[in-house]
Parts: C-alpha cells; sequence; structure tokens
C-alpha cells in the first residue's frame, strides 16, 4: 500500500485522540462548575467530545476555545437541573479576594449574593477567570467579543465582586 492511499480515518483518529487527551481535563472540570452530579457531567463530557467528532476536520483541529463553547451550548440545555458548587465559589473567592482572602473569609452564600449582583456576561467572564483559568483573548474568543471588551467587562465584574464581598479598599 502506497502512503497516498493511507486510511484516512486514522488520520482523524489520531488528531481526535490528540484533542481529546489534550482538553478532556479542561472540558470536565468546566462543566463541573456548574453540575454537581458525576455521571451527568461524564454524559456532558461525552457529548461535547461526539460532537467535536462529528465536525472534526483532520487539517482543522478543534481548540479548546470551541470545546469550552460546545459544553456551554450543552450546559444550557440542562439548565433546569444546575446545582451551586462550594468548589467554584471557592475559586472566585480566592481569585478575587488575592492574598486578603485570609483577611476576608466569605462564606458560600455571600460569595453567591456577590455573583448574583453581576449581569450574566460578568458572571461568564468571572467563571472563565478563576474556574476555567482562561486569558482574557480566549475568554473574548469563547463570548464573541473584542478583547478590549472582555477585558472592560472583566475589570467591572472584578470591581463588583470586591465590594460585594467588602475588599474594595484592600488590594
Amino acid at each position: 500500500m502506497s502512503a497516498g492511499s493511507e486510511d484516512p480515518n486514522s488520520l482523524r483518529n489520531e488528531v481526535f485522540s490528540r484533542v481529546f487527551d489534550e482538553n478532556w481535563a479542561a472540558v470536565r472540570h468546566h462543566i463541573e462548575c456548574v453540575i454537581d452530579d458525576d455521571a451527568e457531567v461524564t454524559e456532558l463530557v461525552s457529548v461535547v467530545f461526539f460532537n467535536a467528532w462529528t465536525r472534526l476536520k483532520p487539517n482543522r483541529p478543534l481548540g479548546r476555545v470551541w470545546l469550552l463553547r460546545e459544553a456551554d451550548r450543552s450546559l444550557r440545555h440542562r439548565l433546569g437541573r444546575t446545582a451551586d458548587r462550594p468548589a467554584v465559589t471557592e475559586a472566585v473567592h480566592a481569585g478575587v479576594a488575592g492574598e486578603s482572602v485570609s483577611e476576608c473569609p466569605a462564606s458560600h452564600a455571600e460569595i453567591l449574593r456577590a455573583l448574583s449582583g453581576l449581569s450574566v456576561r460578568e458572571r461568564r467572564i468571572i467563571m472563565f477567570t478563576y474556574w476555567d483559568g482562561l486569558a482574557v483573548g480566549d475568554i473574548a474568543e469563547s463570548m464573541g467579543v473584542s478583547r478590549a471588551c472582555a477585558e472592560r467587562t472583566k475589570r467591572r465584574a472584578h470591581r463588583k465582586l470586591r465590594r460585594g464581598l467588602g475588599l474594595e479598599g484592600t488590594d
């Protein structure tokens, strides 16, 4: 068999395996931000990667931003079955409070209350930042906004959260 008649599915399988291996943990972590049930998390991760497989073009593999966007689409279909996760609020609190987290330990309820004062876009940016650990450029791409818009929204959300947690005078 010549190199030109190689099985096209073997290249597709190889590319998909690489995409899966590089992004599985990040996609699972992103979904765990919202879903508390391990079986449901596993199911949603499977849906995301099944959709990635069906859309995969070996010469243009899908990146983490596309996969997280797909995870968000899957999560929106299950909005009525979501749960708050203390780990998420702890990550947000640590990110917003920084070094002063020990001086101002906020409860889960206080963090949720501060988050509820944000717009949907602001909350999403905060979750992408502190839960998923994405950079502003990736956040902007994921949300379909300019980098400048993402930076402004992130700064505004950060200020609101600090104010809501009583951290406005500390830096």
